[in-house]
């Protein structure tokens, strides 16, 4: 297996760099049993899955994460949160991270930033004046849209609105779980009309979820954690399907990586509780608990891309892919979506 295995031509016109408005999706279906794929609209998820599967949601927040500040000698930084310390203290991406030093002020909007030591990889911990609760991380932060998105201004309102999912609710997340972009309150009530029920979980999806896959051999790759909690409710109602063969669809690979990696820390069964993602999902791994899952396309070489390929095919998946281009859809985190049966 090589990274290359996982590449793909993308026109730079299919990358999606506006959200259509929520539950106008368009979906492209693949069936694992090798009957294809079929071109579809999100307002049909309720139809296309069954009463009894069971739907797992990452309810992370995004926290406007991203910090634009002024260097003292002129010119700017720019700081991406990726997890809180102690007190008033980040662990943050920097860039330029080689020309900053520890004890340099960098000016927010409101207050400072100040490197403190380096952590490698153009990581920081940084210290903030005043501390970054709430009220300052909304005064002086905007939000992390992707690379790939481009806003000459910065972000808007528009993409503070749009890059949440509709049920978010905590979390400190860099990155939205972009499949649940696509759910309205009313598709969710439609679904549970059916019969397909719905748990909760968070996983905090940081930095690494963009990281470049760099090596020959995509088992080489060192994936970065992601913190996660499963509430009882959410441990309860997964374990509960799994014992009644009921199937669980992840809405995103983020959900997927928290459940896979809570059922195999589990020995088997989901437990409550905090945990710490660390599991890199490539081609000829085991599935243990996912049976179906929505998500959008993804980067070339990515290793979201090798996850969906793990559990629907690697030929199967770039087929569909083809198809999605031909049939003119949009692309990443504002894209259209894809659902693996």
């Amino acid at each position: 297996m090589r990274t290359a295995d996982f590449d793909y031509l993308l026109p730079p016109d299919k990358v999606a760099q506006w959200a259509r408005p929520r539950g106008t999706s368009r979906l492209l279906l693949l069936d694992r049993r090798g009957t294809g794929v079929r071109v579809a609209r999100i307002t049909e998820l309720p139809s296309l899955l069954c009463p009894g599967d069971l739907l797992v949601l990452n309810e992370v927040r995004v926290i406007p994460a991203r910090l634009v500040a002024s260097r003292s000698g002129g010119g700017q930084a720019e700081l991406l949160l990726v997890r809180p310390l102690d007190g008033a203290q980040w662990e943050a991406l920097a860039r330029p991270s080689r020309r900053l030093r520890p004890g340099e002020a960098l000016r927010l909007k409101r207050g400072v930033a100040v490197p403190q030591e380096r952590l490698g990889g153009g990581r920081w911990r940084v210290r903030f004046d005043p501390p970054l609760d709430g009220v300052q991380l909304e005064a002086v932060g905007e939000v992390p849209l992707p690379p790939y998105i481009e806003r000459r201004g910065g972000p808007s309102e528009s993409d503070r609105v749009r890059y949440q999912t509709v049920y978010a609710r905590h979390g400190r997340a860099v990155a939205a779980p972009t499949a649940g972009l696509h759910f309205t309150s009313e598709l969710l009530e439609l679904c549970g009309a059916r019969g397909i029920e719905a748990c909760r979980l968070t996983l905090h999806v940081g930095p690494g979820t963009f990281k470049p896959v760099a090596v020959e051999d995509p088992r080489q790759h060192v994936l970065d954690s992601e913190d996660y909690e499963i509430p009882l409710a959410a441990a309860t109602a997964i374990n509960a399907a799994l014992r009644a063969g009921r199937r669980l669809v992840c809405v995103g690979t983020t959900s997927c990586r928290a459940v896979e990696h809570a059922i195999a820390a589990g020995g088997g069964r989901v437990r409550a509780g905090l945990g710490r993602a660390d599991v890199f999902i490539v081609p000829g791994y085991r599935f243990r608990a996912t049976g179906a899952l929505l998500t959008n396309f993804h980067l070339p070489r990515s290793t979201l891309l090798m996850l969906v390929a793990a559990l629907a095919g690697r030929e199967h998946v770039l087929e569909a892919y083809r198809v999605a281009l031909a049939n003119g859809f949009r692309f990443y985190s504002f894209g259209d979506a894809m659902l693996v049966l």
